[in-house]
């Protein structure tokens, strides 16, 4: 039985106050932690997150033969020695989605991965021939049966192809970028994902001895090169910018005077955008943003927002960005572009007093402002537990929010942080 969360809301009123900081960025990490695959020797990462996700993705590597430490955000990963890993471990795998980014190195090093149909979030088809196509145009040959998939590679390597994805994706970018570094030849990866994330991913990789060209552009191109060498040198993880944007509008929600610190705004600005045309003023500095709400109407911006992406409004944000929405005073439509099935979290929010009608299973319509109220509710993922903590904090009364792992899965110490700006939660453990 997962932890639970005990949240005393705040009946609408503004009186958070002071600095929350943002952890190293989940989407980031876990690819970084893949990527130690394709290196010669020992890898280190800072600002690593300490999250369920994490925990899980150095379990996979543990299992394969790595040598995992991690403490106080510093992880070195000295990568398998032995040759021969061809599997990921199929209970961990199958529980989280971001394991199948490990295919492209396994199979790039080893000439073979297999591994269970991918988990993760219930939020909506997440299809996997992206990756097995892409596989089969680099040469491999893919096998399916009931129990998932086995890849191998025709020869010794992958070849250098050119891939064109038909639907942007953050993961198969990352997962082609990091193969393609050990297959023979070129790679170019045509209307692939812009995300910081892959930006990052690919200074890593390059920092190596990689050799990529216009990583966060639609094109990318990765020259085939063999093993990456650290030499020692240590990698940063970028900010959430989840993280962030969550906090931000928290504090445009709840917020007297409340500083989000260690973030990068230019990140940002689909959702600073969104929140200053809704009226809510926002100091942003370098590495900050000020948030000061306090006796601020929220207006719905544009009658509403979409989610796309990067640069566009980033769908791990929407569900955050549609309790802002209860409070607003008007109509607004929410249109999540992503992922069908990802509002469903909002039945729960009209069990706690929100007008929303949903129009089809990507657009909601939300009125406001209604008063919430505290209730019941269990996390049916990562980015709407966190919604459903910032629904309560609002809310008139207290809530309980159950199976805590899905937001531990991508939080770090959410609780204690919150409980710095004048959050009253508790977590009850199991």
């Amino acid at each position: 039985m997962p932890d639970t969360f005990v949240i005393e809301g705040l009946a609408g009123k503004r009186t958070l106050k002071g600095k929350i900081s943002v952890s190293g960025a989940k989407n980031a990490a876990l690819k970084l932690m893949a990527a130690s695959v394709i290196f010669r020797d020992k890898v280190t990462l800072t600002n690593i997150p300490d999250i369920e996700d994490v925990r899980r993705m150095a379990d996979l590597l543990a299992h394969m033969g790595a040598l995992v430490s991690f403490d106080r955000g510093t992880m070195e990963i000295l990568p398998p020695q032995n040759g021969n890993v061809p599997e990921l471990a199929p209970d961990i795998a199958k529980r989280m989605r971001a394991s199948v980014v490990l295919t492209g190195p396994l199979l790039a090093r080893y000439g073979k991965v297999s591994f269970p149909h991918p988990g993760g979030c219930v939020i909506g088809a997440r299809p996997i021939d992206l990756f097995t196509k892409g596989f089969e145009k680099m040469g491999a040959k893919v096998t399916v049966d009931k129990n998932g998939y086995v890849i191998k590679t025709a020869g010794k390597k992958l070849k250098g192809a050119e891939l064109f994805f038909r639907k942007q994706s953050v993961t198969a970018t990352e997962t082609f970028m990091i193969a393609a570094v050990l297959a023979q030849g070129t790679t170019v990866l045509k209307n692939a994902a812009m995300e910081p994330e892959i930006e990052d991913l690919a200074k890593f990789l390059i920092s190596g001895g990689a050799r990529i060209e216009g990583a966060g552009t639609p094109t990318i191109k990765i020259h085939g090169d063999g093993l990456l060498v650290a030499r020692g040198n240590a990698h940063a993880t970028m900010p959430d910018r989840i993280d962030a944007g969550s906090f931000i509008i928290l504090a445009a929600l709840a917020g007297d005077d409340v500083e989000v610190t260690r973030i990068n705004p230019a990140h940002l600005e689909a959702l600073t955008s969104a929140l200053q045309e809704a009226g809510i003023p926002l100091e942003i500095g370098k590495t900050s943003i000020r948030v000061r709400a306090k006796g601020k109407k929220v207006i719905p911006a544009q009658c509403g927002f979409q989610t796309h992406e990067y640069p566009g409004f980033p769908t791990d944000l929407q569900a955050p960005m549609t309790i802002l929405l209860t409070q607003a005073h008007g109509e607004s439509t929410v249109f999540e572009t992503i992922f069908e099935g990802r509002l469903n979290y909002t039945e729960s929010l009209k069990g706690m007093g929100a007008d929303i009608t949903m129009m089809d299973p990507h657009r909601v319509l939300v009125r406001g402002p209604r008063t919430l109220r505290g209730k019941n509710l269990e996390s049916p993922d990562l980015r709407a537990g966190l919604a459903f903590v910032i629904a309560a904090v609002v809310a008139k009364g207290r809530s309980v929010i159950h199976n805590v792992y899905n937001i531990d899965r991508g939080y770090e110490r959410i609780e204690e942080r919150l409980q710095k700006i004048g959050v009253k939660i508790e977590r009850i453990p199991a």
